[in-house]
């Protein structure tokens, strides 16, 4: 069957979506441009015609899954509630134990921008506007007097650690840390991190 002529734009989304899915199942170090070409029953040629490098692909493939992150972390803190809501809702959705997909990806990321320069910039953008977004929606609810938080820029990175390293021990370790635990403890720093009764 002929395949259906794609737009530049188009071709490249389909291509990053399948070099997104190689990744997480190959991991970064095993995935070769000919894995992603016989996923979408393309040539090698058609690959590198848009990426010229593996090293592009898999940079590029890591910023797509990114500005898809960011845009739903965008919509969460967009909505039009109080900023505990919002903030709330993001830690939760970001969280392992939450609806955010692809922490076996992230963790591959880490792992490989250890020693590629393009990768590192990738994550470490990734890693400053989140803290950034959760910095501002801290701020805001500061302003509006929801709760105390001296240092929401310290706050923001204190989380985010804890997500990161919560992220590893779940996706690494099966079984190591219950998931209901993990989101006890997700909520408490949360609660301690804003002032705030640790039921709320």
């Amino acid at each position: 069957m002929a395949r259906v002529r794609l737009s530049v734009a188009e071709r490249r989304e389909e291509l990053l979506r399948a070099a997104i899915e190689q990744i997480e199942a190959r991991g970064v170090a095993a995935v070769r441009i000919a894995d992603v070409a016989s996923a979408l029953g393309v040539s090698n040629a058609l690959v590198l015609y848009h990426f010229s490098t593996k090293e592009k692909l898999v940079a590029a493939a890591f910023t797509y899954a990114a500005e898809d992150d960011l845009a739903h972390l965008g919509k969460l803190l967009g909505r039009r509630t109080s900023a505990l809501r919002r903030l709330q809702a993001a830690v939760r959705w970001y969280a392992p134990t939450g609806q955010a997909k692809g922490w076996r990806l992230w963790i591959e990321g880490w792992a490989v921008a250890l020693r590629e320069p393009a990768l590192r910039d990738v994550t470490k953008g990734l890693d400053q506007q989140w803290k950034a977004a959760l910095t501002e929606v801290i701020a805001e609810g500061v302003a509006a007097g929801e709760f105390r938080c001296p240092d929401p820029a310290a706050t923001a990175l204190r989380l985010t650690a804890l997500l990161d390293g919560l992220a590893v021990q779940l996706t690494s370790y099966p079984g190591g840390v219950p998931r209901a635990r993990a989101q006890q403890w997700v909520d408490e720093a949360l609660a301690r991190e804003l002032g705030l009764p640790e039921h709320e």
